[in-house]
C-alpha cells in the first residue's frame, strides 16, 4: 500500500480553531502558541492536523475573515520553521456538523449550501495551494447515509480545488463518521494525489468511558485490554458500541487489525495511501491502560504503513499534553 509520506506520525490541534470553548480572538490567540509547535516537533512527529470550523474563517454571508485566516497562517509559518507538515481539516461547514444529529444536517439537501462549501474550499485552495507542506481534508466525519451524494460533492469540490492546487494532497473519508466500513463506498479517484481517511476509537466503550456527552457511557468504566467477554457483556447491556467484538476472542492489537483490515483493503483497491485522522483515549480511562492501547494501535499502523494523527494535543478531554497523561507521556509519544 502507498504511504502518505510526510504525514506518518502526527497530532491534532483540536479545540483551537474548532470545537472551541469560545469563538473569540482571546481564545484563538492563547490556546496554541509557537512553543507548542516546537514541542510537537521535539516529540519527533512530522505533522499536525488542524481542525477548522467555517465560522472562524468566514462570516455569516460567506465572506472570508482575515482575522481567522491569520491564525492558520501563523500555524503554517510555525510548522515551516520547525519542519512540520500541516493538514487543513474543515471540521464544520455551513449546514453540516459531525456532532449534530444527522437529521439536523441540511447541506446535502441544499444545492446552495453545497456551492458555499465549494466556494469556501476555493478560497482555502487559492490561499494555500502552492504551499508544499500543506494537505487538504475536505470535511470531517460525514454523517450522511447516502454515499452517492457525498461522492458527487467530493468530485465537484476536488475539480474546483485543482484549479488552484493541482498537486496538493486531498484527504477524503467515508460516510458514517469516517467509518472503516464505508471507505469502499467512495468512488475510486482519477487523481494521483488523493488519500483515504478513517477514524479509530475502538473499543469505543474503553476510549469514551465516562464521557459526559455519551449518555450510554457516562457511568461506565472498563479496563484495557481486559477480557473480551466483559466487553461483550457491557456492550450488550447498553445495546450499543459492539463494533468488531464478534471478530476475535482477544482484545488488543489482533482486534484492532481485524477492524482496520477493511480500510486497508479499500485503500489498496483504490491505489491510494491510507490515513487515520483521529484516534485516542479519553482522560477518564486508567492511564496505564491508555498507554497499552496506544502501543497496540501503533503496532497496527506500523504493520500496514498507515499515516495518522492522534486526538489530540491539548484540552477537550483527550489532550495528551495534560496532567492526566503526564506519568505515561513519554511512552505514549513513542507510540504515536
Amino acid at each position: 500500500m502507498k504511504k502518505f509520506e510526510g504525514y506518518m506520525r502526527g497530532i491534532n490541534l483540536g479545540g483551537w480553531l474548532s470545537q472551541c470553548a469560545e469563538y473569540s480572538e482571546k481564545h484563538y490567540g492563547g490556546f496554541i502558541a509557537e512553543s507548542d509547535i516546537k514541542t510537537i516537533s521535539e516529540w519527533g512527529l512530522d505533522h499536525v492536523r488542524l481542525p477548522i470550523d467555517h465560522n472562524v474563517i468566514e462570516n455569516k454571508d460567506g465572506m472570508p475573515l482575515e482575522s481567522g485566516y491569520r491564525h492558520i497562517d501563523d500555524c503554517v509559518e510555525w510548522c515551516e520553521k520547525y519542519g512540520l507538515n500541516v493538514i487543513l481539516d474543515l471540521h464544520k461547514t455551513t449546514g453540516f456538523a459531525f456532532d449534530n444529529k444527522p437529521e439536523d444536517n441540511v447541506m446535502f439537501d441544499s444545492p446552495e449550501l453545497q456551492e458555499r462549501f465549494i466556494s469556501l474550499w476555493k478560497n482555502i485552495a487559492a490561499r494555500y495551494g502552492k504551499k508544499s507542506n500543506i494537505a487538504f481534508e475536505l470535511l470531517n466525519e460525514i454523517v450522511e447515509k447516502d454515499s452517492s451524494r457525498w461522492n458527487a460533492l467530493v468530485s465537484k469540490t476536488i475539480a474546483e480545488i485543482r484549479r488552484f492546487a493541482p498537486d496538493t494532497k486531498i484527504i477524503i473519508g467515508g460516510i458514517q463518521w469516517n467509518s472503516v466500513h464505508t471507505l469502499a463506498l467512495l468512488d475510486v479517484p482519477d487523481d494521483k494525489n488523493i488519500v483515504y481517511n478513517f477514524h479509530f476509537y475502538e473499543p469505543f466503550i474503553f476510549t469514551h468511558q465516562l464521557a459526559p456527552w455519551q449518555p450510554l457511557l457516562v457511568d461506565k468504566t472498563i479496563r484495557y485490554p481486559g477480557n473480551m467477554e466483559e466487553y461483550r457483556r457491557v456492550s450488550k447491556k447498553i445495546c450499543c458500541f459492539g463494533s468488531g467484538l464478534l471478530g476475535t476472542d482477544t482484545m488488543g492489537a489482533e482486534f484492532m487489525e481485524k477492524l482496520i483490515a477493511e480500510a486497508v483493503e479499500a485503500a489498496e483497491n483504490a491505489d491510494v495511501p491510507l490515513y487515520c485522522g483521529e484516534y485516542g483515549v479519553i482522560d477518564r480511562a486508567e492511564i496505564s491502560d491508555t498507554a497499552v492501547w496506544f502501543e497496540d494501535i501503533h503496532s497496527v499502523f506500523e504493520k500496514f504503513g498507515i499515516g495518522r494523527a492522534a486526538w489530540t494535543y491539548k484540552g477537550i478531554d483527550f489532550g495528551i499534553s495534560g496532567e492526566h497523561y503526564s506519568q505515561q507521556l513519554g511512552r505514549i509519544i513513542q507510540s504515536l
